[in-house]
């Protein structure tokens, strides 16, 4: 039976309760965290942290309501965390989630209390009991209060004076002492305000964490007593939603069950799809991009995910859309999500087109290399049974993860789903191993500066870039081509830079480029990596490769024997480029993703210059 406040009173009821305690209401802040020591925002108290370490919240501006916060606020904050992205599916894990959160800055023991005024353990407990008994009318099961501890060279005492609130409070109250693991938190990132903790829980699920910032932690673990400790709460909203409707899971509550209800039908993998959906939308709104890199690489691999769980369910991605739309009205206490909701679906459905077609292929080609794993046939928008075997050859498992973008979080989950068991460890370790030597080598070859190549200067930093800049390399060498069918073969190759972020093309040209030339131009780079023509080269002499067709950079010296890559159509032989080129480069143009380009210029007298990227 679903009790009768949603999750959106739940919100109000809990930014009220505190506004009318002289609590300053403060929105969400980005996930995308000020702090540079952490890559998400994973607690409501982040935004607040500089006002633990000092800073003065009552003259202080604070950027997202342009007045100072003082002494006390209050937050519902998107939350994101990682860490147990490989449990969701179960009936309680989640990446995204929102928190409820109370927080105290500035309190001096012994100072008048006022609502204005800074508060500590007594007051923090006291709204807390108030707020789950009166407002939310549940009953606590029982409280959890940090037993003391040796920690970082200090001593950190038990919070006797925790217990004996709550028991002034109510003392029939269970009461328990808990270890630094459960009731000690803190910092967010490699250092900051941490401390005690006390915890409620209900109907047997914590719901309320109330933190007591009486430390600092440095970067050594050591720990410095604060000057003026401050609270700081999270009360996931998931969870008090489960325990107010009396539902059995957070996924039947409603603030999955309103949006998502759809693919709850499909057990674990409908939870992962709802999760990792809402997240998604989330991170997008917030700026994020998929990639190979740092968040968008997290928000990739939620969307590789989802894609995987909608085949083997047979649901059709067309219809996530509407589900998306769901989504976002359903949450419209965040005003970014409507704001960006046309972004948001773009997003979502480029790359997981991108995905699908380079999934299906990746797919196939592995059952190929390893034909006694049997398999139907994969088909577009149809379900597959996978069976993945235990062990995969170190080589091939890096070209499917490098070409195909079979990570080893798709090869787990196809695995438990096929009754298999992947050692990721050993793959882990192998994967690593192959790493470093082909890092080693490319030091070896290139003295550890990057690659350079004969149409200009790779920059790479580490190794984690090198998949990036050859998708980026293969699509500078479709745009020089493209450059010449549009604008006629006068066009000629003057210099190139490519880094991770973007390629830089400059060629031979008298005129500026038309928005309309610019976008033929695109549209022949994309048509060339839809049609996924294959990459291939070959050693030649010099001058048979330039009597053959291959361009090379004019200026550049060339010696006897050269390397010439073509980029064909296999099924009808049609070449769409040909050049001189040292490398590296992918083995076909599906998998380099959607080429855009961001600026056109001048570079020189009858040079121009153009920048791209891939996305």
């Amino acid at each position: 039976m679903i009790g009768d406040m949603n999750a959106s009173e739940i919100r109000q009821k809990f930014l009220k309760f505190f506004e009318e305690r002289g609590h300053r209401v403060v929105p969400s802040s980005s996930l995308i965290p000020d702090d540079p020591s952490v890559l998400l925002t994973t607690a409501g108290m982040q935004q607040f942290k500089p006002y633990y370490s000092g800073l003065d919240p009552e003259t202080t501006i604070h950027p997202s309501i342009g007045k100072p916060v003082g002494k006390n606020a209050a937050s519902v904050q998107k939350s994101f965390r990682t860490s147990d992205i490989d449990e969701v599916g179960d009936e309680s894990h989640l990446t995204f989630f929102e928190m409820l959160g109370n927080f105290s800055f500035g309190y001096k023991p012994g100072e008048p209390r006022s609502p204005q005024g800074g508060y500590f353990k007594k007051e923090a407990i006291q709204y807390a009991y108030d707020f789950v008994t009166k407002e939310m009318k549940s009953k606590i099961d029982y409280v959890t209060v940090f037993s003391g501890v040796s920690f970082g060279g200090s001593i950190v005492p038990a919070d006797s004076d925790s217990e004996k609130i709550w028991k002034n409070i109510d003392h029939n109250l269970d009461v328990r002492k808990k270890g630094h693991e459960d009731n000690f938190w803190g910092p967010t990132g490699a250092e900051g305000p941490c401390g005690p903790t006390t915890e409620i829980y209900v109907n047997g699920v914590e719901i309320w964490n109330i933190v007591f910032n009486e430390y600092y932690q440095h970067k050594d673990k050591k720990l410095e007593k604060l000057k003026t400790p401050g609270v700081d709460t999270g009360m996931g909203l998931e969870r008090l939603a489960m325990v107010v409707q009396k539902t059995n899971t957070i996924f039947e509550t409603d603030l999955f069950r309103e949006p998502f209800q759809y693919f709850l039908a499909f057990g674990e993998e409908g939870r992962i799809i709802s999760d990792h959906l809402r997240g998604s939308i989330f991170l997008i709104a917030d700026g994020i991009k998929p990639s190979n890199k740092d968040i968008g690489y997290i928000l990739r691999r939620l969307i590789r995910r989802i894609v995987v769980a909608c085949k083997i369910n047979k649901i059709p991605l067309e219809s996530l859309d509407s589900r998306i739309n769901r989504a976002i009205k359903f949450y419209k206490f965040y005003p970014e999500l409507g704001k960006n909701e046309e972004m948001i679906l773009t997003e979502i459905d480029e790359e997981i087109k991108r995905f699908n077609k380079t999934l299906e292929k990746g797919l196939n080609e592995f059952f190929k290399k390893y034909p006694e794993v049997k398999a139907q046939k994969i088909e577009p928008g149809k379900s597959f049974k996978p069976h993945i075997v235990k062990h995969v050859n170190i080589d091939d498992a890096f070209h499917f993860h490098q070409t195909f973008g079979l990570t080893i979080d798709i090869i787990k989950d196809l695995a438990k789903r096929g009754g298999h068991f992947v050692d990721e460890e050993a793959f882990n370790k192998s994967l690593k191993k192959h790493q470093e030597i082909s890092r080693a080598g490319s030091e070896a070859k290139f003295g550890g500066h990057g690659l350079y190549l004969k149409t200009g200067e790779v920059t790479i930093r580490d190794e984690s870039e090198i998949e990036k800049v050859t998708r980026l390399h293969t699509a500078t060498h479709l745009m020089h081509a493209a450059l010449r069918a549009v604008l006629g073969s006068e066009v000629r190759q003057d210099g190139s830079d490519i880094t991770v972020e973007r390629t830089r093309f400059d060629f031979r040209f008298p005129r500026k480029v038309t928005p309309e030339e610019l976008k033929e131009i695109e549209e022949w780079v994309n048509g060339a990596i839809q049609k996924d023509f294959l990459v291939e080269w070959k050693e030649s002499d010099y001058e048979s490769a330039l009597k053959d067709g291959a361009l090379g950079f004019f200026r550049e010296k060339y010696p006897p024997r050269v390397k010439v890559y073509t980029v064909f159509d296999p099924k009808t032989g049609e070449v769409f480029s040909k050049e001189f080129c040292g490398g590296p480069h992918v083995e076909h143009t599906g998998t380099i993703g959607r080429f855009r380009i961001t600026k056109e210029g001048s570079s020189s007298a009858g040079v121009r210059r153009i920048r791209a990227v891939i996305e």
